[in-house]
């Protein structure tokens, strides 16, 4: 997959979303602090992430890449912004749409992917279908997405019987199970060794444009940046394009 230059993070983003679309922040600020001492996590972030994109964000620790990853995925409101997911403004929603539009529309995939010990590589996913909100449940059989993510023979075993690869590869099928429009992933390779940090990237790209789903990484592995749509570099709160 070829890699193009994100647009700049002051540039317009264009019109708002319509539905269907995937993820855009659009003049987005975020302080954490009170008044004796506040911090800018978030300074004027413009980010547009369409279906089937896979878009990295790279920084260094402490630059605002958490806090990107929590208002994109409505569980942090930003202070000034927009922010809409498959056309819906989260910016405006009350707490509870706010969930309720997250349950439907938003995944995310954590380091090690964060699994659940007692449960088997097909429960996780079957867990995850069991707690989406009823109207959204995917009736899709869960062993044909594990089959995807080559993880078929090993449906049956608990994330310590799985490497870290592994584990992550179930982690991005409980993800996806549900079909959502976007996919939030934080530092999926921390752990992994190189090959399966290529693994594992190379996966999110092809499920992203299988799917048609807006991926944002968040990750400190330059080296898998080669498969990704766009880049973008977070430094002190400010988002802008990587050169």
């Amino acid at each position: 997959m070829s890699r193009s230059v994100a647009p700049s993070a002051t540039s317009s983003v264009g019109d708002p979303a319509s539905p269907g679309s995937g993820l855009v922040l659009q003049a987005v600020y975020l302080q954490h602090g009170d008044a004796a001492e506040t911090v800018q996590a978030l300074d004027d972030v413009h980010l547009s992430v369409q279906p089937g994109e896979l878009a990295a964000v790279v920084g260094p620790s402490g630059a605002g890449k958490s806090s990107l990853l929590a208002v994109a995925g409505g569980l942090a409101r930003p202070d000034r912004g927009i922010v809409t997911v498959a056309g819906h403004d989260m910016t405006v929603a009350s707490r509870r749409l706010r969930t309720s539009l997250r349950q439907r529309h938003v995944g995310f995939v954590f380091q090690s992917g964060n699994l659940l010990p007692a449960l088997t590589a097909v429960d996780q996913l079957r867990l995850a279908q069991r707690i989406a909100p009823r109207a959204e449940r995917a009736v899709r059989d869960p062993y044909e997405l594990l089959t995807e993510v080559g993880m078929a023979d090993k449906a049956n075993r608990r994330p310590d019987q799985l490497s870290g690869g592994e584990r992550q590869r179930v982690g991005i099928a409980r993800a996806l199970v549900t079909e959502p429009s976007v996919l939030l992933v934080d530092e999926p390779t921390a752990a992994l060794d190189r090959a399966r940090s290529h693994d594992i990237v190379q996966l999110l790209a092809r499920e992203a444009a299988r799917r048609s789903v807006a991926v944002v990484m968040v990750t400190h592995d330059h080296d898998v940046l080669q498969y990704c749509d766009t880049v973008y570099e977070m430094i002190d709160g400010k988002l802008r394009a990587d050169k």
